[in-house]
């Protein structure tokens, strides 16, 4: 087994596999890590900006902290109805029922998992979870079906309504 010397000030920072923000246009990330080798958008807030509290524009790449606050982040994603987001697939929890089941547009669960990457830019692992990206809003659900198109994986049609309350 290959293993990764990562930076303990940043190892809770991972980065989301380039071949997937590089396919979308992306005017804002809310949830940037505070170094990367790679943009993921054209406008970045990290941990210190406090993405969450700010006013997003555009059309928003959200990868957010994993875990309980996961689900703070996509109740703003559909405010904002612009949003693609990346999250596991934890499909039986509570948050995923209201969040996505309720709310999102579309669903794309990825055919594996992911292996993220280290704030050096180098891959790390596959995760420990399978993956999915999530759209809110009509703009971001035409960008996820045309996504689904060239990658392996199946995409869900949820709701062609510009949200579903």
């Amino acid at each position: 087994m290959k293993t990764f010397n990562t930076n303990t000030k940043n190892n809770g920072e991972w980065l989301t596999p380039p071949y997937i923000t590089q396919f979308f246009d992306f005017d804002l990330d809310p949830c940037s890590p505070t170094v990367r080798p790679w943009d993921t958008a054209k406008n970045h807030f990290n941990e210190n900006d406090d993405g969450l509290s700010q006013d997003w524009n555009g059309f928003i790449f959200c990868n957010p902290p994993y875990g309980r606050e996961t689900f703070k982040w996509m109740k703003k994603c559909h405010e904002h109805n612009n949003c693609i987001a990346l999250i596991f697939a934890r499909t039986e929890t509570i948050g995923f029922h209201s969040e996505i089941w309720n709310k999102a547009n579309a669903v794309f669960f990825f055919k594996g998992r992911l292996k993220f990457y280290y704030v050096s830019g180098t891959q790390g692992m596959s995760a420990n979870a399978p993956s999915v990206l999530v759209a809110y809003g009509s703009n971001a659900t035409l960008e996820l079906e045309r996504f689904s198109k060239e990658n392996n994986g199946k995409l869900i049609i949820l709701n062609k309504k510009e949200k579903n309350k």
